[in-house]
């Protein structure tokens, strides 16, 4: 049962607010998903504090036997929730789902229900810093879920309590591992079956295993089961995104819960690439900064994430990193039916705190993560941090041990550290089983005098055996401000051409296209994103290094280029369409297309079909004065613009 509607709602603290009387009919009425600082206008600040939530829960009498639970989906950043003026728990990180067991402070009817969500910096809570916006609030979705004394790990980091995995795979068959984890949380000990069924996406029965099992009280155990699938079709990424799905039950009528298959394989060779199902996939595609859209901040619906992973989709991406924390189920969901592989990562970010709090909330955050998205065949990669500015020993330190508790929680998965700001061979970017870049020459100043390709094939040369990937490479763009050519720009400065962006990708995609053993390039990032601490381009608390406008609304130029390379569809775009005013008149008209041959018209007649070289068709072009209408067909479609050649007037032209 989701918990949508019917909550009171304050932002700033409320001593008190969790007692059962305490009045709250002037606060604000909202459904969740809500986040409290959505509609911030990113003038380089934003509420960061606590706010208070609560609502009424009518019950009707438990029956013996069964038990309540409440989860939280997520909850930015600290959480406590009090039932009946009954404190229940707490909760430490933003982005992970958790639940508590409610059944002892219910009573039958109404139930007042009281959260506190603190969105402050602290520092013992990762992330500690980062380049977006922390929105608070209750973002993602609540719900109540019933089960019997005897059920599957409630408690399992907020994970599923199922562990599904390939043991072993051939054409013929797939030998299938599935860990139940069961709790009794009755008084006696009790004996069941466990029951686990595989299902092929038709939902039909291909494999059934079960095994006997008594657990004793207050004790959770893991059943371990074994079964085959005859014949198993793969899940092959974007080639062939099949899965199956596995229902596991306890007895014949008890609880029953359903998780992904994906059959397939994954091993990262340092001069192949990533290797799925035993053949070359690079995965390539952009970092998604969560799911966001303006007014409602990370408070999205599960349709606008599938709009995002469509968009994705669309770019003609086979992968996607998921930065820089955990990510609705949404999206590995939508990841697993694409095809897309996922890097995904937890807030290890930028700082750190040399502290045991600090340790003990990272690990909880990467076992949370990996509990909760362990079935997703999508999921390729463990990200156990990104871009940690210190430069001494701590940081190898705290790597090491969050390495140590990924290969616990799933020795199956590589693990990777996103890199950035020492030597490549820094001793943090050896800690992980491989390692990711994020390297931005041509846009950041501190990162000029070298050229992507030029640093890969040296890093390559010089450390033959060391798998790495690009995780972040990009440059910013304002879909307002246009200038053919754009010259230089400065990053931190208010003028952002969307041209300097798409010659950027250009010159970095080629740079890249021709490396195959760069198992993974991201483009820096799919969409724009609110990121408070910044003031460039068209206006503040925006990062704009996206493809896509932070409405979605708009595919920059850069996207058409990737879509031109990397997507199987018939596409052509013409570059340019936004700077729709000339003051010249010697123009050059250019297209991408994954078209051979493309033909230029202007106002309906025809000036020259041409060869595409690189994607790229390109024609020299003197516009009349007024309007001219530009149109570029190949045998697929056609894309048409309309550029007004306007000359600055006399009075503005400079002196000769």
């Amino acid at each position: 049962m989701t918990l949508g509607p019917g909550w009171h709602f304050s932002r700033g603290d409320h001593p008190g607010a969790s007692a059962i009387a305490f009045d709250d009919k002037h606060w604000t009425r909202v459904t969740l998903p809500h986040s409290f600082n959505a509609a911030e206008t990113g003038d380089g600040s934003y509420y960061r504090g606590p706010a208070w939530y609560r609502r009424v829960l009518n019950v009707t009498p438990r029956a013996p036997g069964r038990r309540l639970f409440i989860q939280f989906d997520a909850a930015a950043s600290v959480a406590d929730v009090w039932l009946n003026g009954k404190h229940i728990g707490r909760h430490e990180g933003g982005h992970s789902a958790f639940r508590f067991d409610i059944t002892a402070a219910l009573v039958p009817g109404h139930n007042i229900l009281a959260v506190r969500v603190d969105n402050s910096a602290t520092r013992t809570v990762a992330p500690l810093g980062g380049d977006f916006t922390i929105f608070g609030g209750l973002y993602r979705p609540v719900s109540l879920i019933e089960t019997g004394d005897l059920h599957f790990d409630m408690m399992d980091h907020g994970g599923p309590g199922i562990y599904a995995r390939v043991a072993s795979l051939t054409p013929e068959r797939a030998g299938i591992s599935v860990l139940a984890r069961v709790s009794n949380e009755g008084r006696a000990r009790k004996r069941a079956t466990i029951l686990s069924r595989i299902l092929d996406a038709e939902g039909r029965e291909v494999a059934r295993m079960q095994r006997a099992v008594t657990v004793a009280p207050a004790r959770a155990t893991a059943v371990e089961l074994h079964g085959e699938v005859a014949s198993p079709r793969r899940w092959d990424g974007v080639r062939d995104p099949y899965f199956y799905r596995v229902v596991t039950q306890i007895g014949a009528a008890g609880d029953q819960v359903t998780v992904p298959l994906g059959i397939r394989t994954v091993r990262i060779d340092p001069a192949r690439g990533l290797l799925l199902n035993g053949r070359p996939y690079q995965l390539r595609g952009a970092n998604l900064q969560h799911s966001a859209r303006p007014g409602t901040g990370t408070a999205v619906s599960r349709e606008q994430i599938a709009e995002d992973f469509a968009i994705l989709r669309e770019l003609g991406s086979t992968g996607v990193r998921l930065a820089h924390f955990q990510h609705p189920q949404a999206a590995y969901e939508e990841a697993d039916r694409l095809g897309l592989g996922v890097w995904t990562e937890i807030g290890t970010v930028a700082e750190i705190e040399d502290s045991p709090a600090f340790r003990a909330n990272a690990a909880q955050q990467l076992r949370e993560l990996i509990a909760q998205t362990y079935n997703h065949p999508s999921v390729m990669i463990w990200g156990i941090g990104n871009e940690i500015y210190a430069d001494d020993p701590r940081v190898a330190q705290l790597l090491a041990y969050l390495q140590k508790v990924a290969k616990e929680a799933d020795p199956s998965r590589p693990t990777a550290y996103a890199h950035c700001c020492q030597a490549d061979g820094h001793p943090k970017a050896m800690v992980s089983d491989v390692i990711g870049f994020n390297r931005y020459f041509g846009w950041y100043k501190d990162q000029s005098g070298q050229t992507l390709g030029r640093w890969a094939a040296g890093f390559h040369a010089a450390h033959p055996g060391r798998a790495f990937a690009v995780s972040e490479y990009g440059a910013g763009a304002s879909i307002q401000h246009q200038a053919d050519p754009p010259g230089e720009v400065e990053p931190a400065s208010g003028w952002h051409p969307e041209q300097y962006q798409t010659e950027y990708h250009e010159r970095n995609w080629r740079d890249l296209a021709d490396k195959p053993y760069l198992f993974a390039t991201f483009i820096w990032v799919a969409f724009d994103f609110a990121s408070a601490g910044r003031h460039e381009g068209d206006r503040r608390g925006i990062n704009d290094k996206g493809l896509v406008t932070y409405d979605r609304r708009t595919r920059k130029d850069a996207f058409y280029w990737y879509q031109a390379n990397w997507s199987d569809k018939p596409m052509v775009h013409i570059a340019g369409h936004r700077h729709d005013i000339r003051r010249t008149p010697d123009v050059e008209v250019k297209a991408y297309t994954n078209a051979d041959a493309a033909t230029l018209l202007v106002d309906g007649a025809t000036v020259a079909t041409i060869p595409v070289e690189g994607r790229i068709a390109r024609w020299k072009l003197r516009l009349r004065p007024g309007l001219n209408r530009i149109e570029v067909r190949t045998p697929a479609g056609s894309d048409v613009t309309e550029w007004s050649y306007l000359p600055t007037p006399a009075i503005l032209a400079p002196a000769d």
